[in-house]
């Protein structure tokens, strides 16, 4: 089958995949929620071979993600496997956990069932790394970010883009501190943050 595309992906990859190989240096499994086209797995699972990298997202986005991932050919991206927020969660442990670009797309809810979900599949010291927009003290960051939360406002009335400390806040009941906060391009941020030891 003909292969997903997503040219957002091509443009943020390479600004990604600096923050990544920073802030998962010392990791080595890591989940990805959301994998969307698949582009990104092969990309980051290629330059970042120390890391087994497992793709996940909804059953509609499966083939696609496979037909990327088997195009690519990578010993370190085992299948996809089918994640629903609101659904069964692996059963695996991981040292990382990223998603792009997905936060805005989820019900306010899914986000919060999203964060108190991942101790019981983040070991101690987890990196969680999440790229996408983000507003700060209740305000946009550009006007082009303004643009977009109001064409995805009429997409679906639960998505928007979230404010940073509101999703600090559910990191942090979680047990993430916030390390880093990079600006990106297109008005984007990579923010990372540490699980907390035992």
């Amino acid at each position: 089958m003909d292969r997903p595309h997503a040219p957002a992906c091509e443009r943020n990859r390479e600004p990604i995949l600096q923050v990544l190989r920073g802030s998962l240096a010392d990791c080595r499994r890591v989940l990805e929620i959301g994998s969307g086209t698949g582009q990104h797995a092969v990309h980051f699972a290629a330059a970042l071979p120390q890391l087994v990298w497992q793709s996940s997202d909804r059953a509609e986005n499966l083939p696609g993600i496979r037909a990327w991932l088997d195009h690519a050919a990578l010993p370190n991206t085992p299948a996809p496997l089918e994640f629903d927020v609101g659904g069964r969660w692996p059963e695996q442990s991981f040292d990382a956990i990223f998603s792009a670009n997905t936060l805005h797309i989820m019900a306010w809810p899914e986000v919060q069932q999203l964060f108190a979900r991942l101790p019981a599949i983040s070991t101690d010291g987890a990196r969680l790394v999440i790229y996408g927009p983000f507003n700060y003290h209740g305000r946009y960051s550009s006007d082009s970010n303004a643009a977009f939360d109001q064409s995805l406002r009429a997409r679906g009335t639960q998505m928007a883009i979230r404010d940073a400390a509101a999703v600090d806040a559910l990191a942090t009941a979680a047990g993430f501190s916030l390390l880093d906060d990079v600006a990106m391009p297109a008005n984007n941020r990579c923010r990372v943050w540490r699980r907390a030891g035992r």
